[in-house]
This record gives C-alpha cells, structure tokens and sequence, in this order.
C-alpha cells in the first residue's frame, strides 16, 4: 500500500511534458466548452498525480508507459519539484471546481483554469517548469529543507549563481 503513494525520482522529462501536452488539451477543452464535469476531471487527474504519481492517474499511465518511452532515453529530472508543480496544479484546478461548483463564479473559474493552461504550457512546449522554479527558490529561502531534495540542493551546491538567484 505505501508503494501505491509514492511519486516517482526520478521522473523522466519527456513524461512530465507529455502530462502538461494533456493537461493543456483537458484544460482548454474546458475553457472553450464551457463545461464544469471537464474541470473535475482535470482536478482528479492531479489529484491522483499528487498522490500517487502515475500509478492512479490514466494521463500519467499514457504518458509513462506508452508516450515517453517513444522519445528513447529517459531524461531523469528530481521528482520533488514535479509533485510540488503538481500539488500546485492541484490546488489550482480545485479551486476551479470550487468556484464553477460552489460558488457558481464559473468566468472566475475558467480564469484560474487559463492561468493553469499558461503553466502547463510552458512545460509541455518549453520544458520551463514554473513550479518547479516556485520550489527552488523555497529552497534558497529555507522555506523547504535540502533534505527534501537532495539532488535540488548539490544542483545549486554547484551552481552558486543559481543560490543567488542571478
């Protein structure tokens, strides 16, 4: 069982850009049909992506088993900054479903999902991860502790101007 919530490290890049290509796709499908159900899917595939990495998640499974693999090598990236990207994917899809839902503010809600379709964006066509970014600079502040990722801490070890935020 304590295997099944477990997020991957490494995590292999050409997954994690083939997640945002599908996060991106649900996401603007819910924009332009403006339909609330397509919402909840997109926050319970990054609820099972937080929780459990690819294993729940049938976009992570697509992109694990049959999508990356296609690309050859795996490109090994920490895993820590990806669940972090991802618990920030998921606190801004739930919030969609919140707002669509609860509080009926469904142009609020398409909003706070367009915001979330930039980030994924940027990871899907650039590989710029802007949670991971958020993570690196909570390390350098202290915020989040060099044990938690270890590799993420010896990369700015080696990289002092990454320290300084230059």
């Amino acid at each position: 069982m304590a295997d099944l919530f477990r997020f991957p490290d490494p995590v292999d890049e050409h997954a994690a850009r083939t997640v945002a290509t599908g996060v991106v796709v649900l996401a603007l499908a819910a924009i332009a049909s403006r339909q609330g159900w397509l919402l909840v899917l997109l926050a319970a595939g990054f609820w099972a992506r937080v929780l459990t990495g690819p294993t729940l998640s049938p976009l992570g499974q697509l992109a694990t088993r049959i999508v990356a693999p296609r690309f050859g090598s795996p490109r090994p990236v920490p895993g820590p900054p990806k669940r972090f990207a991802q618990a920030i994917g998921c606190t801004f899809s739930s919030t969609a479903v919140v707002l669509w839902f609860a509080a009926d503010a469904h142009l609020a809600a398409l909003a706070v999902v367009g915001a979330l379709t930039v980030a994924a964006a940027l990871e899907a066509g650039l590989g710029y991860c802007l949670g991971c970014q958020a993570y690196a600079l909570l390390m350098r502040v202290g915020a989040i502790p060099a044990s938690a990722c270890p590799e993420c801490a010896e990369l700015t070890r080696r990289h002092p101007d990454l320290a300084a935020g230059s």
